[in-house]
């Protein structure tokens, strides 16, 4: 059985959510942060981009609940008791990949699903064009699904 057939995620941009569905019911739902700059696909844009997508790489196994990633290696351990204006990627990385024309450049453009520093901006368009979640949320998004799930990206 393929993964598709068991998960498929739908990021709502106008909600501000993600919903994972199994076998096309809502199994989950959580208050996320996409992009402060809107939809749209080109590159150093920072925005969100729209349409299917999946997700090709999974980047955390097994990592301290708060890790900091640069460039998609594990640098440190945030403290959550020093406020940070940082856009940090925290915890897990899920990175799509576009599977449509106008988003096939999404991979390289380094769009994420990945925990925040700046939980406090949730439910908010606050992000620079990755899709943010809180660290128990990305967490428990990453145990859950396996590469190749497919994700919806919509406004």
């Amino acid at each position: 059985m393929q993964t598709g057939e068991v998960y498929r995620v739908e990021v709502s941009v106008k909600d501000q959510r993600l919903r994972v569905f199994h076998k096309n019911v809502e199994h989950r739902e959580y208050i996320i942060s996409t992009s402060k700059y809107g939809i749209g696909d080109e590159f150093d844009s920072y925005k969100t981009p729209a349409g299917h997508f999946e997700i090709k790489k999974k980047i955390g196994d097994g990592e301290k609940y708060g890790t900091i990633f640069k460039s998609r290696c594990a640098v440190d351990v945030f403290d959550f008791s020093e406020p940070s204006d940082e856009d940090l990627i925290l915890s897990r990385i899920l990175w799509l990949n576009g599977m449509e024309p106008e988003n096939a450049n999404t991979f390289d453009r380094y769009i994420y699903i990945h925990g925040t520093n700046h939980v406090d901006l949730l439910g908010q368009p606050k992000s620079c064009g990755c899709i943010r979640m809180s660290n128990e949320d990305i967490i428990e998004l990453y145990e859950l699904l396996p590469v190749g799930v497919s994700v919806f990206i919509h406004d």
